[in-house]
């Protein structure tokens, strides 16, 4: 089974048990986060699309560590005027593991409901 997830902004397809790096969160090392924005749920033969999230539908997450990435270079120059400036940047990342993903039940189908009750009208 699987979910796509907005976490921070940014989509992201996770599984159960899947380790993965997203925008720096809000929460101590160690903490047990639950992310109710589940855009899409997926696997078993079917899958729940949200308009914009799926009801009920919610994943589970551990906060495993707090780290920046690689460094960025800014580096800006005006050529003939002696104007060179540079700078470096490392953006702040999580580290998270996803324990697991709640569904929130299961959800009919609409098109075998449209099947089921015929649209006739009699026009007297």
């Amino acid at each position: 089974m699987y979910a796509i997830v907005e976490i921070g902004g940014k989509q992201f397809k996770v599984q159960k048990d899947q380790t993965l790096y997203v925008p720096r969160l809000d929460a101590a090392i160690g903490d047990s986060v639950t992310v109710d924005r589940v855009l899409l749920v997926g696997g078993n033969g079917s899958t729940q699309v949200g308009a914009p999230v799926v009801d009920g539908a919610s994943v589970t997450l551990d906060v495993l560590d707090h780290v920046k990435g690689d460094k960025i270079i800014v580096f800006k120059k005006k050529r003939r005027k002696g104007y060179r400036v540079k700078n470096g940047h490392r953006q702040p990342y999580t580290r998270i593991a996803i324990t697991d993903l709640a569904t929130g039940g299961t959800k009919k189908s609409s098109k075998k409901k449209a099947e089921a009750e015929p649209a006739t009208e009699s026009a007297e």
